[in-house]
């Protein structure tokens, strides 16, 4: 069995989406019945989502994030690229109607 939690990232953001849904308010890590679902909070397309829940791991290779966040991480790690930011371009940045 490989390390981890054995489930699909995907089910795996739902359910931290839920468990932090079902905590009482005046905990940390709750997450407020107000709030948006998981996806248009972390503003991430569905259609993208669908996609990259069966494609994650072939098509990024270290960082993974936001164009700008990835940029940041570099920086701070002394590296000047890191493969992927294209994708993470593609999959990670706001739509325009956002």
């Amino acid at each position: 069995m490989s390390a981890g939690i054995p489930l699909r990232l995907e089910d795996y953001l739902a359910l931290v989406d839920w468990t932090g849904r079902t905590l009482r308010e005046d905990k940390r890590g709750a997450i407020s019945d107000r709030l948006p679902p998981i996806l248009e909070r972390l503003q991430i397309d569905p259609r993208n989502w669908l996609y990259l829940s069966r494609n994650f791991e072939s098509r990024f290779r270290s960082l993974v994030g936001s164009d700008q966040s990835i940029r940041t991480a570099c920086e701070q790690l002394g590296k000047h690229w890191a493969q992927g930011v294209r994708e993470c371009e593609r999959f990670f940045s706001p739509s325009p109607t956002s």
